[in-house]
């Protein structure tokens, strides 16, 4: 059970989540905490502590000071304590996917895959760091024009220093891992500032680094408003590198971080392009994944469908069906569609919807919505001029735009702010790959719906 056991040393006698600095868990100074909010209740469920920029900068001296020491330790231990600290992950899932089901309102099956597929992956990135930062270069003077071999040149990748890590709200542990795993065995120190919605899922992790055993001040975790710590945090003359995964506020975080090498994912309006020779079973199974799991609050969602006309009546009617079969409910009970994680991002995805609706949308599902539990939805016949065109919903609400050739739907797909992922279905894979050329993203799937993963796969962006 969450802050109980192991974890009952991050819990305060008021029942508040604490920060996490110089190895210790502590209460913030001003006593004042930040309310997690149920998604599903819409109650308050867990409280953190509402750091300071004093403390804040308590934790850079600590994590600058620890990270010295920590690019003197030897690869091989490093990659020991992340293995351990992925084996202590595994071993306590349930209560921090308990966290991931009350926080962010993550189906129970899809939370508990989550914390093991992180354990995964820090054991991958140790194993992968030893064998890629255990190599050097060697280079001789006389590979280039003019130069005899009077020079050699030995290389070596070194740390950054220290790492400000910002996961957001959707996948709080593994894209927090996915962070922390890379900085640590590269030999630098990290600083995690974790979403409000899953901040208490993230605390439990750490606790999981702390029992494995690493130096002091080497991990530190702050909670607290944005609007107090957010800029400072970012602006920090302590933090070497950013790396955030979120959205328009990543971009401010770039027009303010200077000279700071930065690591950013900021979202997708990922296309599905369905040319006439697809298999459209196949197709409307992708869609009903790629779209709707959990409640399309992913970056990698499908976000738009493209198909060709002369089909389109036949893949509405099959993912139509699809939809139909959805389960909507709470997270606890594995419910394939859950809550949305606040009432603002329900507003806005309703928003998108009811300009859809006045612009003359086809609505394939009555829409419906109960507090930040929104029914799925397909709507048909979806125009450019129509917002849900080219803004992310990050909600069960997918549009069907009706093509009449594969360069309109590259068109569209180019013309989008975003360029994270694709998908292209159809059985000639010539037309595949020459398609898959055309679409400026970072990925394309082929016959599959955009995912991230598996893990040690590449995730960039194209735009």
């Amino acid at each position: 059970m969450a802050g109980t056991g192991v974890f009952a040393e991050i819990l305060d006698e008021d029942s508040v989540y604490k920060y996490y600095s110089d190895g210790e868990w502590k209460k913030c100074s001003s006593g004042k905490a930040v309310a997690i909010i149920n998604p599903t209740t819409r109650k308050t469920q867990y409280k953190v502590q509402a750091c300071s920029q004093a403390e804040v900068n308590k934790v850079m001296e600590s994590a600058k000071s620890a990270q010295k020491a920590w690019a003197r330790t030897p690869l091989w231990k490093r990659a020991e304590l992340l293995h351990k600290a992925a084996a202590i992950l595994k071993e306590h899932k349930a209560p921090i996917a308990e966290c991931l089901v009350k926080e962010i309102a993550k189906p129970a099956k899809d939370a508990v895959s989550e914390v093991v597929r992180s354990g995964d992956l820090v054991s991958y990135t140790a194993e992968e760091g030893v064998r890629i930062l255990g190599e050097g270069k060697f280079l001789v003077s006389d590979s280039f024009p003019g130069n005899e071999r009077t020079k050699y040149c030995l290389t070596s990748k070194i740390p950054l220093g220290v790492i400000l890590a910002i996961p957001p709200f959707n996948y709080p542990v593994n894209l927090a891992v996915s962070k922390i795993a890379p900085a640590l065995i590269a030999g630098n120190s990290l600083v995690l500032k974790p979403p409000t919605q899953g901040a208490v899922s993230c605390l439990h992790m750490v606790q999981c680094f702390h029992l494995a055993g690493f130096p002091k001040g080497l991990i530190s975790c702050v909670t607290g408003k944005g609007s107090e710590i957010g800029d400072f945090l970012t602006m920090h003359p302590g933090v070497n590198c950013i790396s955030f995964t979120g959205g328009d506020t990543g971009i401010a975080i770039s027009k303010k971080a200077g000279m700071l090498p930065l690591q950013m994912e900021l979202g997708g309006k990922d296309a599905c392009i369905v040319l006439e020779d697809a298999d459209l079973d196949l197709v409307a199974a992708n869609i009903i994944k790629g779209g709707f799991s959990y409640s399309g609050q992913r970056c990698t969602a499908i976000k738009v469908v493209l198909v060709m006309e002369s089909v389109a009546d036949a893949l509405v009617e099959k993912v139509k069906a699809r939809v139909a079969k959805l389960r909507v409910g709470p997270p606890e009970d594995d419910c394939d569609i859950t809550p949305v994680v606040t009432e603002s991002s329900a507003n806005f995805i309703e928003g998108l919807v009811m300009d859809a609706k006045e612009k003359g949308a086809t609505f394939c599902q009555e829409y419906k919505r109960e507090g930040n539990l929104i029914w799925p939805l397909l709507l048909d016949n979806v125009r450019p001029d129509m917002r849900i065109a080219w803004e992310e919903p990050f909600g069960p609400v997918l549009p069907v735009i009706r093509i009449n050739s594969v360069e309109e739907g590259i068109h569209h797909c180019n013309a989008s702010n975003f360029g994270l992922q694709g998908c292209v279905f159809t059985k000639d894979i010539n037309k595949a790959v020459l398609i898959s050329d055309a679409m400026e993203t970072g990925t394309v799937q082929i016959n599959s719906a955009p995912a991230r993963g598996p893990d040690h796969f590449p995730f960039q962006v194209n735009n």
